[in-house]
């Protein structure tokens, strides 16, 4: 599949009707499956007892520790092991290249705080270039100001390590070197610094995390007016949406996405995620894996993401509870629409009234490899809890409080205490929602 193709094959899947997508669909999950149990040792096990005819429910689900666990027989080109992806990733230069000339890597820890390791083939690469150029606007009026002043885009997420933002920011400028309408600025730069680079390029469009563009709007140095704001990685809520549609002057929208699974929906004019079925299956479950209806709120879900067929991620399990519609939206578009709880991590208040997003601390703490799992838990203005799992704990903590002061002090913050929490990582009591960085000293810190 070429770019073109992958453009192509987009713009009628946007086109097509309820019965023509789940034929679109099946023939994909036929062809990825095919390719799963030929190439894959352990999708060939998983599958051992599926028939040929097979519906979807007749696969059992995955998880991120078991694909994580099995890694070096999940993908299915035999020469990628973890062992040379982690040769790979030691190199930051490696960032945006692909491995062998064929995979783009990425790194993430998702919100269950298990870190993961994502392949993206020429394929999958092509679809989210094609979903992104012909899906990303919820409004036409918004598209066509946004390339009538230059089609200028500042994205304000992390600007170093392999994550899927900063990966393909930089895939596409390695791509097109001469190509100058797109920056990507450091979410963990000082404010002042960020506030400098988007007031002197002047984006049209401007994209970032939501908890670190409403700390942003708070500034009143920041002097730009795009034409529409983008939001992701965190849920938007209708508070902070708010917000930066008053302080910007434009339409704010947002979308939902994961590494693993791809573009999963695109926002349109009425608000409404709507799946990008053609690419994506998408599966409200209850906590047995079984299905819940239209209007039901799930317990999680399971996504399959039918164009990467080096990494096939095929029913696999999100923690994120979501709502699917199968009513009309009044915008037109024919494909489902979802409602959805997504990561609602907070933003720390420390001495003095310096706020950060939860966003800059948790990259920060992605960059420390030798963590497995991580939770960050403020229990004052001057105090940290960091609980970890790691094989060597007492030098996994060193690396990271380091790492976490050094960020802190280029905020000004000096005399903050960090401090190793016995407690394991995990998940509140009662949401059942895991939160990486949180406030307070309750079950999961969000008290």
């Amino acid at each position: 599949m070429s770019l073109i193709s992958a453009m192509i094959q987009t713009w009628h899947g946007g086109r097509a009707t309820r019965a023509q997508l789940s034929r679109i669909q099946q023939q994909r999950l036929t062809a990825l499956v095919r390719c799963a149990r030929a190439r894959s040792p352990y999708y060939r096990a998983l599958y051992a007892n599926v028939g040929e005819n097979f519906a979807l429910s007749d696969l059992p689900p995955v998880t991120k520790p078991d694909l994580m666990a099995h890694f070096d027989e999940v993908v299915t080109d035999r020469s990628v092991t973890m062992a040379r992806i982690d040769a790979f990733t030691a190199n930051p230069d490696n960032i945006g290249r692909m491995l062998d000339g064929k995979y783009l890597v990425f790194r993430t820890s998702g919100s269950t705080g298990h870190p993961a390791v994502v392949l993206y083939d020429q394929r999958c690469v092509d679809v989210s270039s094609a979903v992104a150029a012909l899906r990303t606007f919820a409004r036409g009026e918004d598209f066509r100001a946004f390339m009538k002043h230059g089609k200028k885009t500042a994205g304000v997420f992390a600007d170093h390590g392999f994550y899927l933002a900063c990966g393909m920011s930089r895939y596409l400028q390695l791509k097109m070197p001469r190509r100058q309408t797109k920056i990507t600025v450091d979410v963990n730069a000082p404010e002042a610094e960020i506030v400098s680079r988007l007031n002197a390029f002047g984006p049209a469009m401007l994209s970032g995390y939501p908890s670190s563009l409403s700390l942003l709007a708070d500034r009143e140095d920041l002097r730009i007016q795009p034409d529409v704001v983008i939001t992701g990685g965190e849920l938007l809520t209708d508070t902070v949406r708010r917000k930066l549609s008053d302080r910007f002057g434009c339409y704010v929208q947002t979308h939902y996405s994961c590494t693993e699974g791809g573009e999963i929906a695109c926002e349109c004019a009425e608000g409404h995620l709507h799946l990008n079925e053609d690419w994506v299956i998408l599966e409200p479950v209850d906590s047995e894996n079984r299905p819940v209806a239209p209007g039901v709120r799930s317990d999680k879900a399971l996504i399959t993401n039918l164009a990467n067929f080096i990494q096939p991620f095929i029913r696999y399990e999100l923690t994120d509870r979501i709502i699917l519609h199968d009513e009309p939206c009044p915008c037109g578009r024919r494909s489902r629409w979802l409602e959805i709880e997504g990561r609602t991590d907070d933003i720390l208040t420390f001495a003095g009234g310096v706020k950060i997003a939860p966003m800059s601390l948790y990259k920060v703490l992605e960059e420390v490899r030798s963590l497995r799992r991580f939770q960050l838990v403020q229990q004052s203005p001057r105090r940290l809890a960091l609980r970890l799992t790691a094989p060597d704990r007492p030098a996994a903590f060193a690396e990271a409080r380091a790492a976490l002061s050094a960020f802190l002090e280029t905020k000004g913050l000096r005399e903050v205490e960090i401090f190793c929490d016995d407690s394991e990582p995990r998940a509140d009591g009662g949401s059942g929602k895991f939160k990486l960085v949180a406030k307070g000293g309750g079950e999961d810190g969000g008290g």
